[in-house]
């Protein structure tokens, strides 16, 4: 049985990358074959060499264009992306060769707090601003507008008036590595 493969895309840090290439590294069905980065001087590039996964690096004019990114891509039968803490929109043509097979993660719950310029701290700093009661995660597929495609699953946390940007970010990031690897395998095999 041919194993399905992913590309992840990342940008930063990468603790979701790591934790996603971690889970799948003695998987039966699914293989990370490749990282996709923007960014050649960011951490997750080292991150995922040292795991044993190949890294891509495109500048931001290659990646735009996308050409290039889905020949690679293509070159490396590719069957899914999943969007690790990466922080540029994907382009259109990606979106078309790709269609109800990229996932993203947001670390809120969309709709709220979604759309350009909402990720990370800008994210966390809106949620605790408007004194929310519960934040959490979305994991979704990605269409043309961002943080719109279809909610595949959605995970909460609940928040105190202690709760700080740290805080949030914290228990956040625990629900992502949590359930983030599991919603990808059960929609990379059940898809």
């Amino acid at each position: 049985m041919n194993k399905k493969s992913i590309a992840l895309f990342a940008s930063g840090n990468g603790s979701n990358a790591v934790n996603l290439i971690q889970f799948f590294q003695n998987h039966p069905q699914i293989e990370v074959k490749t990282l996709i980065c923007n960014r050649a001087d960011a951490p997750v590039v080292e991150k995922a060499k040292a795991l044993g996964v190949e890294v891509l690096v495109f500048n931001n004019e290659e990646f735009e264009s996308g050409l290039t990114v889905l020949q690679e891509l293509d070159y490396r039968a590719i069957d899914w992306i999943i969007l690790a803490g990466f922080l540029r929109k994907i382009p259109v043509n990606i979106i078309h060769g790709y269609q109800n097979r990229i996932i993203n993660i947001h670390p809120s719950l969309l709709p709220k707090y979604g759309g350009k310029g909402m990720y990370g701290k800008f994210v966390h700093e809106a949620v605790i601003g408007a004194k929310e009661l519960k934040s959490g995660i979305s994991i979704h597929l990605v269409n043309e507008e961002f943080d719109q495609g279809e909610i595949l699953a959605q995970f909460e946390t609940d928040l105190t008036s202690d709760d700080t940007l740290e805080s949030l970010a914290e228990k956040i990031q625990q629900l992502e590595h949590e359930h983030f690897p599991i919603i990808v395998e059960q929609t990379v095999l059940n898809k």
